[in-house]
């Protein structure tokens, strides 16, 4: 026997529908690149959606279209993460700072119909245009009177595209197991890959995080993501604030900025923001710097790579509890949360700092387990290091272009999971530093050092090694107008904190350590770099 229950679709229109019912007027902040500040409402930015609906059908683009997406987190954007979606079609969100390569091959694997571009981008699609045959129309996201001189064909004005189009518009019943959005990976190894969202997936994704014990957002949160919408949606943020009627501040092209983002949390009174560590280091910095506050600022999310302690002891002193979140493209993104608990603070110094450092509780819908090489379950003692591996509603079961797979998804990372659920990452498969026949984690080198006063950025890779296969090298950014720490005063610092035989064998001082797209740092790229490394 079925139980009698409407057959609801839980679709990203219906996001639209609960907000307009619960927080039509609450506003969406937008900060573009020359400081200007735009605002408007929730009525507005989903009457302009509509207007964008209706442009679609008039640029005759056809259903299940995929239309791609080069921008930064404003108004525009957001709009396109909801016309795009709820009129049938794929919202493809395509990260800039890839390689220009990269984004060929993304655009033609995807077959974009249509590209919405920042002005800014233009002349990079103007390289790529004679690679990329099957793009009909470029908009670009400004005012006629901002339209660039181009050479590509069938440049539009987005704001011209508007203002011919109605706002009077009936938003399809579409499945909820429709394709919503379209994201790929940064392809560190091989070519990007396509990650194929679906309504369902979105709304029970933007339910779990706004779970209590989760990201927890409510109607009086200001929200302000600094992780890019072309990341998987700003890690959901379009959607999840939207969602429980949370004012959004969308800060541009601008992140990179500590001022202009310290302004821009002062200005609007933000209460909760997301963004990877380099950026909250960033803005760590400048504080201290300059004595200044952020008052408003409560909690905050780190996420995309470790977060070091060091990091969330400073965002402390400044009034911000910086919490863990883990997640992956394929996840769409988030997986775990680490939202701090009371009991917390009953624990140890070294306990507690531990907690602080794990990824989190995985959110209710995702389920986890760790492997051993034989493919068997191990533990949850939070000893048993293994391969994580998940599954569950916005899991992905496969990529785009390919067949779709059954079972647990890999990861490619390792992780150890305790007694009460936490997962703590440990490293990714192909960064484990294998020494002697055992494994070493870099990550848990890289947190400790980071400790150091002298350390600003830190990251530790595998070596090859003419004894132990690989070992340890610590590559290290000194703080700026110090002295760098020598090598053997971070190994006495690291004494007490890793094994002995985890120690790095050598330090190696750089200005910069390189990054990859999504901002991470690229451990391949050290690899390299360090390949033929003389231990003498």
């Amino acid at each position: 026997m079925q139980g009698m229950m409407m057959n609801f679709n839980l679709s990203i229109a219906a996001i639209m529908r609960h907000t307009l019912t619960v927080a039509a007027q609450t506003e969406i902040v937008s900060l573009f690149n020359d400081g200007r500040v735009h605002r408007y409402t929730y009525t507005q930015a989903f009457s302009r959606a509509r207007r964008l609906a209706n442009a679609l059908d008039a640029l005759d683009c056809p259903e299940d279209a995929r239309v791609g997406t080069l921008a930064w987190n404003d108004h525009r954007h957001f709009e396109l993460h909801y016309a795009v979606p709820c009129s049938g079609r794929i919202c493809h969100t395509i990260n800039p700072k890839l390689f220009p390569e990269q984004i060929s091959y993304i655009i033609q694997h995807a077959e974009d119909d249509l590209l919405f571009v920042d002005p800014q981008f233009v002349p990079l699609l103007e390289s790529l245009q004679p690679q990329l045959p099957k793009v009909r129309y470029y908009i670009a996201l400004c005012d006629t009177d901002e339209l660039p001189a181009s050479t590509l064909p069938n440049l539009l004005s987005y704001e011209a595209l508007l203002a011919k189009a109605d706002d009077d518009y009936y938003w399809p019943e579409l499945d909820e197991h429709r394709a919503s959005g379209l994201c790929y990976t940064s392809g560190t190894t091989g070519h990007p890959k396509g990650v194929l969202t679906s309504h369902r997936s979105c709304v029970l994704h933007g339910m779990a995080q706004n779970m209590a014990d989760n990201v927890g957002l409510r109607a009086h949160d200001v929200v302000m993501p600094m992780v890019p919408m072309f990341h998987v949606n700003a890690w959901g943020m379009p959607y999840n604030a939207a969602m429980v009627g949370a004012k959004l501040v969308l800060p541009g092209p601008r992140v990179g900025d500590a001022a202009a983002m310290v302004k821009l949390i002062n200005d609007e009174a933000v209460t909760f923001s997301l963004a990877v560590p380099t950026l909250w280091s960033n803005i760590s910095q400048y504080l201290d710097a300059r004595a200044a506050t952020i008052p408003s600022l409560k909690r905050a999310v780190s996420g995309g790579a470790a977060c070091p302690l060091s990091l969330i002891e400073t965002m402390q002193r400044h009034g911000v509890a910086l919490e863990n979140g883990w997640g992956m493209t394929e996840l769409n993104p988030m997986g775990s949360y680490n939202r701090h608990q009371p009991w917390y603070d009953g624990l140890a110094p070294v306990q507690r700092e531990q907690q602080l450092l794990k990824s989190g509780r995985a959110l209710f819908g995702v389920e986890m387990r760790i492997i051993d090489e034989a493919q068997s379950p191990l533990p949850h003692d939070g000893q048993a290091c293994g391969a994580l591996q998940v599954r569950g509603p916005w899991v992905r079961s496969g990529y785009f272009g390919q067949a779709a797979e059954a079972g647990w998804f890999d990861t490619g990372d390792v992780a150890n999971i305790d007694p009460r659920g936490y997962i703590q990452i440990t490293d990714r498969i192909k960064d484990v530093i294998k020494s002697g026949g055992e494994w070493i984690s870099s990550v848990e080198i890289e947190n400790a050092v980071l400790a150091h006063p002298l350390v600003v950025e830190a990251a530790v890779i595998g070596v090859p090694h003419p004894r132990w296969s690989e070992r340890p090298l610590l590559v290290i950014v000194a703080r700026q107008n110090e002295v760098a720490p020598t090598h053997e005063a971070l190994v006495a610092f690291l004494e007490d904190k890793i094994p002995k035989w985890w120690m790095p064998d050598a330090s190696a001082f750089v200005q910069a350590l390189p990054l990859t797209a999504t901002g991470k740092v690229s451990k391949k790229a050290l690899r390299e770099h360090f390949t033929d490394y003389d231990w003498r």
